[in-house]
């Protein structure tokens, strides 16, 4: 019988800076805070291990023999993470993120090494314990060298990699990095029709399917959110499209269920930082897609362990058990349209 969640991709130590503003070129600002913690696949194991302590959940990834994978290897112990499929690149660097958060707004700029993460391909997945998973996530599209390679037969090495997941009986997903390039369709476009759920933010999404996601005024356009769901369904994804924004997340299902569910009315000062909140979002789409919950449901859930990230400044020190996550959507939530 099929259990747990495999995630794969990205394994990155974030080190997080709290700035009192961005500077311009040539310019100073302060340092307020910082902090050091995970992103990338690592990020998404850790929101989903503090959600459910008892789910069975597995990693495939590459680090380097270096301080930074002493940080991982560790990450990965603590939250009682299979890791039999983390692979050690001799002579590479791990990945590492240097993220500025300005204090007051929680805007975020990234400062990203590829490391390890460049040279991980579909040779170092653990397709033996990914057969026993019944679901399996990859991220970052873009930020995976070896994967985003064009292959002659399916597009591109990712969606190969999505398709030979999917022979296997295991239900796919793909998450991907903001990038304002044309590269972005390109490369992600291939995987969708292998992918079974899509889970992205407004900005990929727009890129992707060339759907502007706000309006002139900044305002988000709800009406172009179910578009570029509607097109992502088009293009191939199977059963669920979600495209989450700080407002709030739209989705649409294959059968043609849809909605948008907003975000919790969280008061003046509970934000502290708002890196890896989209992995957050994400954890708990996989989650409740993993617990079969109704897709509203999910939704919330999603926009509730996105909140909960919210409420401290590194990726995953503000997770907490499904259980609260729900009483804090009950504390700040409001009713979702259908």
């Amino acid at each position: 019988m099929k259990t747990g969640i495999t995630i794969a991709g990205n394994l990155i130590v974030d080190y997080v800076k709290i700035i009192d503003t961005y500077a311009k070129p040539g310019m100073l600002c302060t340092i307020l805070s910082k902090s050091q913690g995970t992103g990338g696949a690592a990020n998404v194991l850790g929101c989903l291990a503090a959600m459910d302590s008892e789910l069975s959940l597995s990693c495939c990834g590459a680090v380097g023999d270096d301080a930074a994978g002493s940080v991982i290897w560790d990450f990965l112990q603590k939250y009682r993470i299979h890791a039999d499929g983390v692979v050690t690149k001799e002579g590479a660097m791990t990945s590492f993120t240097d993220v500025m958060t300005v204090q007051e707004t929680g805007e975020r700029t990234f400062f990203q090494a590829r490391g390890a993460n460049a040279i991980f391909g579909p040779e170092d997945l653990d397709y033996a314990q990914i057969e026993q998973s019944r679901l399996f996530h990859i991220g970052y599209a873009l930020l995976l060298d070896r994967f985003d390679e064009e292959e002659p037969e399916y597009g591109t090495v990712m969606a190969r990699t999505l398709a030979k997941v999917q022979s296997l009986g295991v239900k796919t997903s793909m998450d991907v990095v903001s990038e304002d390039s044309e590269r972005l369709a390109q490369i992600v476009k291939p995987s969708l029709k292998y992918c079974n759920y899509f889970i992205a933010n407004e900005i990929e999404g727009g890129g992707i399917t060339g759907i502007k996601p706000r309006t002139e005024d900044g305002s988000l356009n709800k009406e172009a959110m179910a578009e570029i769901c509607q097109k992502l369904i088009d293009y191939g994804v199977l059963d669920l499209a979600v495209i989450h924004a700080p407002e709030g997340g739209a989705y649409l299902t294959s059968d043609g269920r849809q909605g948008f569910v907003p975000s919790l009315r969280l008061p003046k000062g509970y934000i502290k930082g708002s890196v890896g909140a989209g992995d957050a979002f994400c954890a708990g789409i996989l989650y409740a897609l993993y617990r079969e919950y109704p897709i509203e449901r999910a939704m919330q859930l999603a926009n509730g362990a996105a909140a909960a990230n919210l409420s401290a400044a590194d990726s995953i020190s503000g997770l907490r058990p499904v259980a609260e996550i729900f009483e804090l959507i009950e504390k700040y939530g409001i009713e979702g349209e259908a």
